[in-house]
């Protein structure tokens, strides 16, 4: 089967009774749809917000190693550019790799058991609408090149593709023990001389100094959805600026939702992206400490964070993408398919970057002439 087959019910799901052709989801609406003769057929789902939970972390891996996690199997290939592993759409003969834009050598695919995801964000915004949202981001985007601006007015939504990216999501409750120093602020009077009229006078002035107290003491912290990326494809930093994520619109895994889409395998694992999401959690750990320790300043000696009840879940999250290669340069730019939020890497122009500056520079020297003249 492949990835978008699960089971015999949903490969008949997936056909169109009217025409016999393959039904796509259609994003925003719980149902598929024929893209030939429109024929719909409707997705059954009761997946509430609190059936949403995570699974025990140290159950997970224990599958894992048991070899007895849910798989299923999915024709997937590899870019042998980039080295990011995505699920292949149907009947397709020829393609690119969403990441890099390299063309993809479709004979190398191979079906291969994969880690079935708990659970998937269907598709919201469609194609047309992410076009729209691209090119309102590239609008304001001042410097620019301009044929690279045009490329994307004049461009067709056929420039995004529709794919799903791996993500690991941590709930925790810490509890964390801590040393450290409070800070408290006590003011002095000194006295200092001046010159005054051209006489030297004495006057007196409060100065700050802090005093230094051991402290000790132990937080809590309870951390839910914390996100990390599991496709180095896409950098971290810009699958952060994409969030937040409307997660509470998350489905059970079905594999209908991924009909007409993409989806890429994680290729970092569980225990790898734990490590990223402990970075995550630190800076609100820390601060909490420092309002534990109170004062007027604080110091963190040392501390031990307790990671309890661990859960994570295996996730799939939408995106639109479109990798364009530019002088040589590879850039990225996706869309939230959730929220409509754009990022991407930002190209200058140079000429219109120098054209700006001998603009100021012409327009300081004409400033001055008039002002000399004056």
């Amino acid at each position: 089967m492949s990835f978008e087959e699960k089971t015999s019910e949903t490969v008949n799901s997936l056909k169109c009774q009217n025409c016999g052709s393959i039904l796509h989801y259609a994003p925003g609406t719980n149902s598929l749809k024929c893209e030939y003769c429109g024929t719909v057929n409707q997705i059954e789902d009761e997946t509430l917000p609190a059936a949403i939970q995570p699974v025990s972390y140290d159950q997970f891996l224990a599958e894992q190693q048991s070899h007895t996690e849910v798989t299923q199997q999915a024709v997937v290939v590899k870019c042998v550019s980039c080295g990011a592993s995505t699920t292949m759409l149907p009947n397709v003969t020829a393609d690119s790799c969403p990441f890099c834009a390299s063309p993809l050598v479709i004979d190398t695919a191979q079906t291969t058991a994969i880690l079935q995801p708990h659970y998937v964000l269907p598709f919201a915004v469609k194609d047309s609408e992410a076009l729209q949202y691209f090119r309102t981001w590239m609008s304001k985007l001042w410097f620019a090149p301009s044929d690279m601006v045009k490329k994307v007015k004049d461009g067709s939504s056929q420039q995004l593709k529709g794919i799903y990216i791996p993500h690991w999501s941590y709930d925790t409750d810490t509890e964390t023990e801590y040393t450290g120093q409070r800070g408290e602020y006590y003011y002095t009077t000194e006295s200092y001389t001046t010159e005054e009229d051209g006489k030297t006078v004495t006057r007196t002035r409060q100065v700050r100094h802090t005093a230094w107290y051991p402290a000790s003491g132990r937080v809590n912290n309870n951390f839910r959805d914390v996100l990390v990326s599991a496709s180095p494809s896409l950098p971290l930093k810009m699958a952060e600026i994409l969030e937040p994520w409307h997660l509470d619109q998350l489905k059970k895994y079905d594999g209908r939702y991924l009909s007409g889409f993409r989806a890429e395998l994680y290729q970092t694992n569980a225990e790898q992206a734990l490590v990223t999401a402990k970075k995550r959690m630190d800076p609100i750990i820390r601060d909490e400490i420092c309002d534990d320790i109170g004062g007027d300043e604080q110091s963190i000696d040392n501390y031990d964070v307790a990671y309890d009840n661990l859960g994570l879940k295996y996730l799939l999250l939408p995106v639109w993408i479109s990798a364009y290669r530019y002088n040589g340069k590879l850039y990225h730019f996706v869309v939230n398919a959730c929220t409509g939020e754009v990022t991407g890497d930002r190209p200058y122009s140079w000429i219109k970057i120098v054209g700006l500056i001998l603009g100021i520079i012409l327009a300081i020297i004409v400033i001055y002439s008039l002002a000399q003249s004056q």
